[in-house]
């Protein structure tokens, strides 16, 4: 009967050492398939503006996860406002938000924008028209709308509901943009929650849009198309669909704008006392909207208290219920008093925050008391973003700047440069002194940083592109503060070799018994460096959890290739003859170590005492 392979002694080296190459390998293959083949660089690398903002508010509870994230969607609104591309905005800690604006930015317009609380204010609509519509191409045939000239008002069949460039008849264009969105709908119980009648928008728009429809019909009575037809332009389209007045003052910029382009969206400004033109925040039917609105009527900060609730008695799903503070009710009265007398849609009050319009639902009464209701067939998640808009729209929170940190360009690359070439030295050194002392056991910590240096770069790269993390300066001080504890495992581990030669051990013995000792000192080092690491991301800010974060993961990191790649190199390097002879180049030479012969009786034993000690 044939005995059963017994376990080596020393294990199956090989399989570990294959574990941790395939797993090197699947990381840079997937490092270079994502398209992350670079680790995201910070701003003081890359150049830019970053400012630290940190919360406060003498209330504690308001410092809370909820208010810190809609501060953050706030301030991220501002920063794509100033024109600024690749920009973050994000949380760190349960207090701090970090605003990284990469070159380019303008300091100190981000450094005024977004520490300040966001501004919310309440203003009259003037006039509304759809933008970056366009209409579609003219065939051949005239359409039915196109058979006859236009009326001077629009035709009821316009129905509320029907989105702007739905139909081709002349008849819809001007009411398209009627109150069918939830833009228009009523606030509060003196606000009905029905859409405004075709017939009463078609009374409140401008009569620009019978001019622009009239002279849009070129075809005659009798039906035949004309050889000059053109296809409007969106800008034609816009002024033809406009309802309400707008003021001459802002004629031009009205006319202009196009609230189509991001760009346009988030720039435009206006005084609290002025009248402004701005665009919806979100689109509606398929486009943004531009509106004319009057001077700012009631502010953001009256608003005591906003609440998504959901209408089971009516019937009308979801809807905001406000409260204003004592300032707000007398100037809410006031306002909704005077837009109720007025027909669409300068009935209409517009919610701006940040000088983007988020509602602008229509008034049918005066609302005194203080309590509004804003209904309008939302979702439950519309409605809770709208009274997220309306609570803390003015933030309950002040923001003081902690830090504020500008690198040129130029000054991060520099910064770069010499954070690789400190890298490049250190690795340089320790490698050099590995070949003088250790010689062929040096080869086995090269090949170990090696491995450890492309399992740290690849993780970082898809981290950049994963999460987002950010390679900044003092990262760059933990990857080579790193190459240090690296080494410092490999040499801990050659001398407690070293040591067992030294005894008079063979070699093979030596690695197994040398291992259980190098070990338990490697685990406690990485420990106690881990843990200063993880209270050092915990309690810092900014860019120092940078350095935290990059030594905790290559203290991980210097685990895994001690126990997966150094300990099984050496066992089988062992094996080998350069290395279990003692040649002089492999680093354990008995002779160069001093090792000590091995113990020989002063007698002479007989033949047979030694055979049976042989055996």
């Amino acid at each position: 009967m044939a005995t059963p392979k017994s376990r080596p002694r020393d294990g199956y080296p090989g399989r570990a050492l294959a574990l941790i190459l395939v797993v090197t390998v699947g990381l840079v293959a997937l490092m270079f398939g994502t398209g992350n083949t670079k680790p995201r660089l910070g701003i003081d690398l890359a150049g830019g503006t970053s400012i630290t903002l940190t919360a406060k508010s003498t209330d504690p509870k308001a410092v809370n996860k909820s208010n810190m994230d809609i501060a953050t969607g706030i301030i991220e609104r501002r920063v794509n406002g100033m024109g600024v591309s690749e920009a973050e905005v994000q949380t760190q800690g349960s207090d701090t938000i970090i605003v990284n604006i990469p070159k380019g930015g303008d300091r100190q317009n981000a450094a005024d924008q977004v520490g300040t609380t966001a501004k919310l204010f309440f203003r009259p609509v003037l006039a509304v028209a759809p933008s970056g519509i366009t209409a579609p191409a003219p065939t051949g045939t005239p359409s039915a709308g196109a058979s006859g000239s236009p009326s001077a008002a629009p035709s009821g069949s316009a129905t509320p509901s029907a989105p702007a460039g739905a139909s081709s008849s002349a008849s819809h264009a001007p009411t398209a943009s009627a109150s069918a969105t939830k833009q228009g709908r009523s606030v509060g119980e003196a606000l009905a929650a029905e859409a405004a009648s075709p017939s009463a928008a078609a009374t409140g728009a401008s009569t620009a849009p019978s001019a622009a429809a009239s002279g849009s019909a070129a075809p005659s009575a009798s039906g035949a198309p004309s050889a000059q037809a053109t296809q409007p332009s969106a800008a034609d389209l816009s002024a033809a669909m406009t309802q309400g007045t707008v003021p001459p003052e802002l004629q031009a910029a009205f006319a202009n704008l196009d609230c189509s382009k991001p760009e346009v969206r988030a720039a435009q400004t206006g005084a609290d006392d002025k009248a402004m033109v701005a665009c919806s925040q979100k689109p509606e039917n398929g486009y943004y909207e531009k509106l004319a609105l009057g001077p700012a009527a009631v502010k953001g900060s009256d608003v005591s208290k906003a609440q998504p609730s959901l209408d089971t008695q009516t019937g009308a799903g979801w809807q905001v219920q406000l409260q204003f503070n004592g300032t707000g009710t007398d100037a809410f009265a006031k306002v909704t008093g005077q837009l109720a007398t007025q027909a669409p849609p300068t009935n209409q009050f517009a919610i701006v925050l940040d000088n983007q319009v988020v509602s602008h639902p229509q008034v049918n009464g005066a609302i005194p008391g203080g309590s509004a209701v804003i209904t309008g067939r939302f979702s439950q998640a519309e409605a809770q973003d709208l009274s997220n808009v309306l609570s803390y729209g003015a933030l309950p929170l002040e923001f003081a700047k902690s830090d504020i940190t500008t690198v040129s360009p130029a000054l991060g690359s520099d910064q770069l440069k010499a954070g690789l070439v400190a890298g490049a030295i250190g690795m340089l050194l320790v490698v050099a002194y590995s070949l003088v002392y250790y010689r062929g056991l040096g080869l086995v910590s090269i090949a170990g940083l090696v491995v450890s240096a492309a399992l740290t770069y690849s993780i970082m790269s898809l981290l950049g592109g994963g999460i987002g993390f950010a390679l900044n300066l003092p990262a760059v001080c933990g990857a080579i503060v790193a190459i240090g504890i690296t080494a410092d495992s490999f040499i801990v581990y050659f001398e407690r070799i070293r040591d067992e030669v030294r005894e008079g051990a063979p070699l093979r013995p030596a690695v197994q018994r040398a291992w259980p000792r190098a070990r338990r000192t490697i685990l406690v080092s990485d420990f106690v460096s881990f843990l200063c690491a993880a209270v050092l991301y915990v309690v810092s800010v900014g860019k120092v959890q940078g350095f935290a974060f990059t030594l905790g993961l290559t203290t991980a990191l210097d685990v895994v290739v001690i126990f997966l790649f150094t300990k099984p190199l050496i066992t089988l390097l062992a094996r080998r003859k350069f290395f279990s002879d003692g040649h002089p180049w492999s680093g354990l030479d008995p002779k160069r170590l001093g090792a000590r012969p091995p113990l020989r009786s002063s007698r002479r034993r007989s033949p047979s005492s030694a055979a049976v000690k042989e055996a």
